[in-house]
């Protein structure tokens, strides 16, 4: 069912002065795009977070009633990875750990309750941050990669990948994701200017992306653009705009193609994405590579009500899990095992509830969507619990539950009130 409100039905509700909201939505800009940097602790995007987090709760923050299931979730998985702990917070790298994953759920309700109030701008805020930070570690990558600047290949690559901005390519890689699914809907929707610029930016970052030799990000890449321009065919309101979609969605694959091609054209990159393509990588095979260590700590995990405590892993196995719903269940037992993947497939139930909803940033919602969806799929093959933007998705996708209720209800108060009589 498609939900829909007549124009302009939706009024900001904030009683906030003009200067609080364009300061308010200044830190949310400033916030997305710190996301980018994380190559030192604490990251720029911790230290932005909080400072934006007090300056929100002293203008104006609301706690609703739809936030409480991710509440209590947030909640419960933390006590499970701290009683976990306990007897190991002696070391500084668990007790960092915890700290982390406790001033993640903290984020993740602040983005929740940001995005739930004056929705669409600060939307657009986040999306325009996300750009811009995932240009500098695009650009960060590709320089590195390519050893454009001194000294840039050593800080900016890691085992001959880009990294960029990132301690890991890997997690570089994932992070672009979402940005790139921002561009490609202004190539496949805006007017052409806009669309040429948007395409040029969407051929950065996917190079970038392409240099990260990260498979689960190629792939990523790929299946999420698909299921988002999916969407955006079935959602849209004309069938011109489903035309143009359509259209512009076969010229970037083709487009995406030649890139490919002429990169492949270099050696180096060429026997480096020969390998990293390669689905019989070392560590995957065996009984104890990355598919037997799920098997086995699956099998362990039933035994230990209490788990083993964060980054305790790799003492029992060669590597760390690379399972994040196994990785709760060995950090913070039962409890934190449980809810972990409770909170992350009632957020895609809840997602799918919402797809058709009517709304001003329907567009952006998709994409956002599309993405945490992706990490999803990404957490059966590799660690995300500390993935700054996966935290930040999830709290975006809880704020925008939250104000498509409101828009909702503001919709139904307009269709059923008594016309007026002048």
């Amino acid at each position: 069912m498609v939900y829909a409100a007549t124009a302009g039905s939706y009024p900001s509700h904030l009683t906030a002065a003009p200067g609080i909201l364009a300061l308010q939505r200044a830190l949310v800009w400033l916030a997305s795009a710190s996301s980018a940097i994380v190559f030192i602790e604490p990251s720029p995007y911790e230290l932005v977070t909080l400072v934006a987090a007090v300056l929100f709760v002293a203008t104006g923050l609301r706690l609703r009633l739809v936030f409480m299931p991710l509440l209590l979730l947030l909640v419960l998985l933390n006590v499970g990875y701290s009683i976990s702990a306990v007897p190991l917070l002696d070391q500084a790298a668990v007790a960092s750990w915890i700290a982390t994953s406790w001033y993640m759920a903290v984020t993740v309700m602040f983005f929740a309750m940001v995005v739930s109030d004056d929705t669409a701008a600060r939307l657009d805020m986040l999306r325009r941050g996300l750009i811009v930070g995932a240009m500098i570690a695009s650009l960060a990558a590709i320089a590195g990669y390519f050893n454009l600047v001194p000294g840039g290949h050593d800080l900016l690559t890691l085992y001959e990948r880009g990294r960029g901005t990132f301690k890991d390519p890997n997690v570089l890689g994932a992070y672009l994701i979402l940005p790139s699914l921002f561009v490609l809907q202004s190539v496949v929707l805006d007017r052409f200017g806009k669309a040429f610029r948007n395409t040029i930016a969407l051929g950065i970052l996917a190079l970038a992306i392409l240099l990260a030799f990260s498979r689960a990000a190629w792939g990523g890449l790929v299946i999420t653009s698909a299921f988002m321009l999916a969407l955006m065919v079935l959602t849209s309101r004309s069938n011109a705009e489903r035309s143009r979609i359509i259209v512009m969605a076969i010229v970037a694959a083709a487009a995406a193609a030649t890139l490919i091609t002429v990169l492949l054209s270099f050696d180096s990159i060429a026997e480096l994405f020969r390998q990293r393509a390669s689905l019989d990588q070392s560590y995957d095979e065996g009984r104890f590579g990355r598919f037997g260590r799920h098997i086995l700590g699956a099998d362990m995990a039933l035994d230990l009500p209490f788990g083993i405590g964060p980054l305790q892993f790799h003492h029992y196995f060669p590597e760390d899990t690379h399972n994040s719903y196994l990785n709760a269940f060995m950090s913070g037992g039962w409890i934190s095992g449980v809810c972990y993947p409770a909170l992350v497939f009632l957020t895609v139930v809840v997602g799918f509830r919402h797809v058709f909803v009517r709304v001003p940033w329907q567009r952006a919602y998709l994409a956002i969507f599309s993405a945490f969806l992706g990490t999803v799929g990404e957490n059966f093959v590799i660690d995300t619990d500390h993935w700054r933007h996966f935290w930040l998705m999830l709290g975006t996708m809880w704020g925008m539950f939250a104000a498509a209720q409101h828009y909702r209800a503001i919709a139904d108060q307009t269709l059923t009130a008594p016309a007026r009589i002048s």
